[in-house]
């Protein structure tokens, strides 16, 4: 059922100020639990004011776009810990320092209810934006916590159950860039020459609206669900046809897969090899050379880019290349090889097919004198992975994407707003191995990618074991996994079991993990767990 035919055409094109976005919600929408208010006992040292609201901004050639996009200032701390993209519906960039203690007010003037989740962060479970604390129209909640993650790209969010994809595809995303003094030592690029570029796809209609789920209820629109969004454009902060200037020397990029759905294999055009230097958690222990990098939905990466030796006014092409999306069986499409935007399948919102070839960004080299600078060999401590310290290492607790009819699950459950089971519970300052098994199909629909991500800690992957059958498919995109630092999403490939390491050493509470394909998520392919002091 689709979200437009619950609440009444006029009703959603209202909430959305006369868009055709159109979400798929099944259910009725969550309760609205109390706001939660600022403590006396917590003295912050940066707080924020962050507001969800609904603007228009011209993004295509002729009517303004409607757009629901976040809206921070500083009310107490730096005034440079909070930046915006200008012209784009991409939310603020905060950036704090490990151990700073953040107080953020958010305040929703949206037509739904909605709550912000700290995407990578480790937090208390009432600042982590379970779906249970969502807040309706202009309602408020407030975060508490002490920024205890390692330097690193993080994001932020909405999470409210059912609506968190036409929410965050309406553009509610933000960054929150955190540093340490490990990191700043390093003496990497920073100011101007750190960039962060938040990939994400999108689709509009012929009076620059923006578009989501097929056209309407039907099998189309049911279709777009199974498989997940796919958008006919490609926009990086927020803007379509992006192109970065640069001056010639190194960089540090900061991509961020923000996409509801889409995966990208991402590599230079020329075929220069990527330079990688951290992952979702932060640094690695040492820079790695890759081919191309994989990046599913919500995973991040970061690039040290040397381009002192291009010439001036060169022109550099960031492109997704072509990858086996399904590993046989079914109506998946994948690896469509084509000319830029191209490949198109009936699946998702009509854009370029999963593993289809096309454009993503330019670099553009400035006319100044070329900088050279060294990489550090060494990046960052990271402990060696030691898979003994998991008291259940020889009987992992398994975690099978299942599917019944048209809809995934997970160990073939759906979400419930509190309910846990009896497997789904943790100890407190225990460590586990964890193992996300992708073996499912879906009848015509067949097998397909799922990102899995945990709230509440970050992890280790251990290793990765496919189906002989399934080879085709995780050979096309293995080369471009960064496996060797810390992670809270892993795109699991169809045929394939992934084992992670992790520990629950923070904070008690119901805290989630889900598929981060957000319609996957929004039909119910989310499960809370348990850390139990």
């Amino acid at each position: 059922m689709t979200f437009l035919k619950q609440i009444g055409r006029r009703r959603f094109l209202g909430m959305l100020g006369g868009t055709a976005l159109m979400g798929a919600v099944p259910g009725t929408l969550p309760s609205v639990q109390a706001a939660s208010t600022a403590s006396a006992a917590f003295t912050p040292d940066l707080e924020i004011e962050l507001r969800a609201v609904q603007e228009s901004i011209p993004l295509l050639p002729g009517a303004p776009t409607s757009v629901w996009r976040y809206r921070g200032k500083v009310l107490n701390g730096d005034a440079w810990a909070v930046t915006h993209h200008p012209d784009s519906p991409l939310g603020p960039v905060i950036r704090v320092h490990r151990g700073m203690r953040v107080r953020i007010h958010f305040i929703n003037e949206l037509p739904q209810p909605s709550v912000v989740h700290w995407h990578g962060l480790i937090v208390p479970e009432a600042a982590d934006g379970h779906p249970r604390f969502a807040v309706g129209p202009g309602g408020r909640y407030v975060y508490e916590f002490e920024v205890i993650n390692r330097a690193g790209t993080y994001w932020f969010h909405p999470h409210p159950h059912g609506m968190t994809g036409p929410q965050v595809y309406a553009g509610l995303t933000g960054l929150f860039i955190v540093s340490d003094d490990e990191e700043q030592a390093l003496g990497l690029p920073a100011g101007e020459h750190d960039v962060s570029l938040v990939i994400q796809d999108r689709s509009f209609t012929r009076d620059n609206q923006l578009q989501y789920i097929g056209s309407g209820p039907g099998m189309m629109g049911m279709m777009s669900s199974m498989t997940g969004f796919l958008g006919d454009r490609i926009h990086v902060n927020g803007r379509p046809d992006y192109m970065l200037a640069a001056e010639r020397r190194p960089y540090r990029l900061r991509l961020v897969n923000g996409s509801n759905s889409r995966i990208y294999k991402l590599a230079w055009y020329d075929g220069t090899p990527l330079t990688v230097i951290g992952t979702d958690g932060g640094l690695l222990a040492v820079p790695v050379s890759r081919p191309y990098v994989t990046l599913a939905p919500s995973e991040r990466i970061e690039l040290w880019v040397d381009f002192s030796a291009r010439a001036a006014g060169e022109t550099i092409n960031l492109v997704s290349l072509p990858f086996v999306a399904s590993s046989g069986g079914g109506m998946m499409g994948g690896g469509m090889m084509g000319r830029g935007m191209m490949g198109r399948g009936m699946m998702g919102g009509g854009g370029p097919a999963q593993g289809s070839a096309f454009p993503v960004l330019k670099v553009r080299m400035g006319q100044g004198a070329a900088v050279s600078e060294k990489l550090p060999g060494k990046l960052a401590s990271i402990p060696a992975l030691n898979p003994q310290q998991a008291h259940n290492l020889n009987a992992p607790r398994s975690i099978h994407v299942t599917s019944s009819g048209m809809r995934w699950s997970l160990n073939g459950r759906v979400f419930e707003m509190e309910g846990v089971a009896n497997d789904e519970v943790v100890r407190l300052g225990t460590t586990e191995v964890w193992e996300f098994v992708n073996e499912a199909g879906m009848h015509m629909m067949g097998p397909m990618p799922h990102p899995l991500h945990v709230h509440g800690v970050q992890f280790r992957i251990i290793d990765r074991r496919v189906h002989p059958s399934a080879m085709a498919a995780w050979r096309s995109v293995s080369d471009g996994h960064v496996d060797g630092g810390w992670k809270d999403t892993v795109l699991v490939m169809p045929g394939e079991r992934v084992r992670v390491l992790m520990r629950f050493e923070s904070f008690p509470g119901l805290f989630l993990y889900h598929c981060h394909n957000l319609e996957h998520e929004d039909m119910g392919m989310m499960r809370n767990f348990l850390i139990k002091a």
